[in-house]
C-alpha cells in the first residue's frame, strides 16, 4: 500500500449500484490498455444499495468517507490515493473512463490540472437539462473566467485530472458540489498550469433522481465564486457607487439641475451622498475580506496588498479619517451659524436648500471620517497575524 503509482482514478459514490461496477471495469481496462501502474478508488459516501460490494468485486479499492457531500467524498478519495496523478469522475456512466488518454498526456507534459470540456467533446441528447446546458453552465463558467482570469470553458465538468501534490497544496475546503468550482478557482489564483481537453457526456441511466439540485447547487456555486472574489463582490461595485455618488454630488452642489423637464435638487443629493457612503463601506469590506482570506489561507498572498500595507498603516488611516472628520465638522458649524443668524428659527425658503446642501455634504464627511478611523483600527487588527 505504500508503493507509488502513476495514476489513481477516484470516483465519488452514493448509491450507484446500477453503474459503479461498469465504471470501475472501464477504468481498469483503460489502465491495462495504457500500461499504467494505477488503481481505481471508489470513495463511498454512505451507500446502502450494495454499491461498495459491487465496486470491490469489479476490482476497486473502496474508501469509506463518513462526511457527507460530493466534495467530502472526493477529498477522502484523493487523500487515500497513491498515484502521482489523480483522475476524478462520477460513478454514473455519464463519463467515459476508456477515454482518459488526453488527460494523461497533458499531465505528463507538465500541466497541474487538466479539465474536461463537455461543450467541446459533445453532450449527447438528454445528457444535460437544457437549463444547465444553455444557461447555468455557460453563465457560471463565464463568471468564473471573469472573476479569476481563467481560460477554463467548462468550470463544472466532473471529469478532470491533476497532480495530486499540486491540488492538495490548495487546501480545498468545500464539502458540497462547489468543490469542483473551488478546485478551478484556486488553481487559477495560485497560477497553476491548467489546460482543457474534450470530454463527452452521456445520458444518465440510473433509475433514481440525480444528486444534483439545479437551484440549490447553482446558488452554492455562485455564492462560492462571489465569496472568493472580493474584487467583484465588494471592490468594483463599491468603487462604482462612490464614483456615481461623487459625480452626482458635485453636479448638484451649486444648485438644482434640470435634464429636460426633470428637475434634480437636494432630494437627489441625499441619495448621491448615500451612494458615496455605501460605496465606501463596500470598498473597505473588500480590504477586510481580502486580508482575512489571505490570513486564513483561503486566498494566496497578494503582493499588491502587501505594498498597500507599507503605506496604509493605522496612523495614516487615523490622520486621513481625522482630516475628513474635521472638514465635516467645519461644514456642520457653518450650517449652525446660518441657522443662528435666524435666531435658530425657521429658515426662509430661499435659504433652506442652500443650508441643506451644506448639511448633507458635512454629514457625509463626518460619516466618512468616522468610518475611516474605525476601519483603520479593524484593518490593523486583521493585519496583526499577517505581519
Amino acid at each position: 500500500m505504500t508503493d507509488a503509482l502513476e495514476l489513481s482514478i477516484v470516483m465519488p459514490c452514493l448509491n450507484e449500484a446500477k453503474t459503479v461496477g461498469e465504471c470501475v471495469t472501464q477504468a481498469r481496462r483503460a489502465l491495462a490498455r495504457l500500461g499504467i501502474a494505477g488503481e481505481v478508488i471508489v470513495a463511498d459516501n454512505g451507500s446502502t444499495d450494495g454499491s461498495r460490494d459491487i465496486a470491490e468485486r469489479a476490482g476497486a479499492r473502496v474508501v469509506p468517507v463518513a462526511a457527507r457531500g460530493y466534495g467530502a467524498a472526493l477529498a477522502g478519495g484523493i487523500a487515500a490515493a497513491r498515484g502521482t496523478y489523480v483522475l476524478m469522475g462520477d460513478a454514473d456512466l455519464t463519463y467515459d473512463f476508456d477515454a482518459i488518454d488526453p488527460f494523461l498526456e497533458r499531465l505528463r507534459a507538465g500541466d497541474d490540472l487538466v479539465m474536461g470540456n463537455r461543450f467541446k467533446g459533445g453532450i449527447e441528447k438528454g445528457a444535460m437539462p437544457a437549463l444547465h446546458q444553455w444557461v447555468g453552465n455557460p453563465v457560471l463558467s463565464f463568471l468564473g473566467r471573469l472573476f479569476y482570469r481563467s481560460d477554463v470553458g467548462d468550470f463544472h465538468c466532473g471529469l478532470r485530472a491533476f497532480r495530486r501534490d499540486a491540488i492538495q497544496k490548495l487546501d480545498l475546503r468545500s464539502t458540497g458540489m462547489e468543490y469542483a468550482t473551488e478546485m478551478v478557482a484556486k488553481s487559477a489564483l495560485h497560477r497553476l498550469r491548467v489546460s482543457e481537453v474534450p470530454a463527452t457526456l452521456a445520458p444518465d441511466i440510473r433509475d433514481r433522481p440525480p444528486h444534483l439540485r439545479t437551484w440549490r447547487d447553482g446558488w452554492r456555486h455562485l455564492r462560492f465564486m462571489l465569496l472568493y472574489s472580493p474584487r467583484w463582490l465588494f471592490l468594483y461595485p463599491g468603487a462604482l457607487l462612490m464614483l456615481v455618488g461623487a459625480l452626482g454630488s458635485l453636479w448638484l452642489l451649486p444648485g438644482a439641475q434640470r435634464i429636460g423637464d426633470v428637475a434634480f435638487d437636494v432630494h437627489t443629493l441625499i441619495f448621491a451622498a448615500l451612494a458615496v457612503l455605501v460605496g465606501f463601506q463596500a470598498v473597505v469590506f473588500a480590504l477586510f475580506t481580502k486580508t482575512f482570506a489571505i490570513t486564513e489561507g483561503l486566498l494566496p498572498p497578494d503582493p499588491r496588498l502587501d505594498r498597500l500595507y507599507k503605506y496604509v498603516t493605522l496612523e495614516t488611516g487615523l490622520i486621513l479619517g481625522a482630516a475628513v472628520l474635521i472638514v465635516g465638522l467645519i461644514g456642520a458649524l457653518v450650517a449652525v451659524a446660518l441657522w443662528g443668524s435666524r435666531s435658530f428659527g425657521e429658515l426662509p425658503s430661499t435659504e433652506t436648500a442652500r443650508t441643506l446642501r451644506i448639511v448633507i455634504v458635512s454629514g457625509t464627511a463626518v460619516a466618512l471620517g468616522l468610518e475611516t478611523i474605525l476601519a483603520s483600527f479593524f484593518l490593523s487588527v486583521l493585519g496583526l497575524r499577517r505581519r
